[in-house]
């Protein structure tokens, strides 16, 4: 049963929906106020006023976590609706892209330089101050950041997936073959590459679930029935290298051209390389701040 409040007639503000989507994608006001950059009392209050204002509870508490009523299921399409117009009418309203306004919240690896991103976010926010891009990562790799690009929680987000959710647009970036790692002292250092079969035996190296050199490797060696022992897991790619030169174990990654003091060896078995993209959603249909930023970063890609 919903309970209904007296309606508040006056009209309901923008911030207040945005509040309520973030709310609602996020599962908790805390996530929501750092996404929003706004205090979590400030979100909190606006969901209250837009419950008033609705005259109906949006909200439930499980454990820990917000999850929406049935009547807040209903009200957040309608919500998205409105900002996406908003959004749009904006756009329309541009004439310059001198002019551009907005936020753009941008997915990216911490450790590993896909295209000059520095430059070219220097360069973009010369040529559009107004616009305010927002970098983010994901404990999970390239498999968070592609569900976060899906919930809305980002605009745009580099992907490494062998396949990607439908409704996402991927323009390549960088491929980068699997190569093996070993210390310099290592009994296969001095080889000129190795079998994943001759490598089953070897402690490894590598990162965590969620990666998406991960998902490739694992989905070659249950192909070719071999069962590995993984020791250590890291949370990007050059780290792997590092360990793997250090003696921890050795480790089967693309080759991002990291420097390192170990050994590196070709992977004789057909691994396919890591395709890594800029991912962007198709609908609803991008603001212009979002689609000139990938435009930036796809021209920035290494021929």
């Amino acid at each position: 049963m919903i309970d209904i409040d007296p309606v508040d007639t006056r009209p309901v503000e923008t911030r207040l929906l945005e509040q309520f989507v973030a709310v609602a994608s996020e599962g908790s006001v805390t996530r929501a106020a750092e996404r929003l950059w706004a205090a979590q009392s400030t979100v909190s209050a606006g969901i209250a006023s837009l419950e008033r204002a609705l005259g109906v509870r949006l909200f439930d508490r499980t454990g820990r976590r917000l999850v929406l009523t049935t009547a807040g299921e209903d009200l957040l399409p309608h919500a998205r609706s409105v900002l996406d117009s908003l959004d749009r009418m904006r756009d329309l309203a541009t004439v310059d892209d001198a002019d551009l306004r907005g936020r753009v919240r941008l997915g990216i690896f911490t450790s590993m330089d896909v295209v000059d991103l520095t430059g070219v976010l220097r360069r973009f926010r010369q040529r559009h101050p107004l616009v305010a891009v927002e970098l983010m990562t994901s404990p999970t790799g390239t498999t968070g950041l592609v569900q976060d690009l899906v919930a809305g929680r980002l605009d745009l987000a580099y992907a490494a997936l062998p396949t990607v959710p439908s409704g996402l647009v991927v323009e390549p970036l960088r491929e980068m073959p699997f190569r093996v790692f070993t210390a310099a002292d290592h009994p296969l250092a001095r080889r000129r590459s190795v079998s994943l079969a001759e490598l089953a035996a070897e402690p490894f190296v590598d990162t965590a679930h969620g990666f998406g050199n991960r998902t490739i490797l694992d989905t070659a060696l249950d192909r070719l029935g071999i069962r590995r022992r993984v020791v250590a897991e890291m949370n990007d790619m050059p780290a792997v290298v590092r360990f793997a030169s250090a003696g921890l174990g050795v480790g089967v990654v693309p080759d991002a051209g990291v420097r390192h003091d170990g050994a590196v060896l070709e992977l004789e078995d057909a691994v396919e390389p890591l395709r890594i993209g800029l991912a962007m959603r198709t609908d609803p249909e991008p603001n212009r701040a979002t689609r000139t930023l990938a435009r930036d970063v796809v021209a920035a890609r290494v021929p």
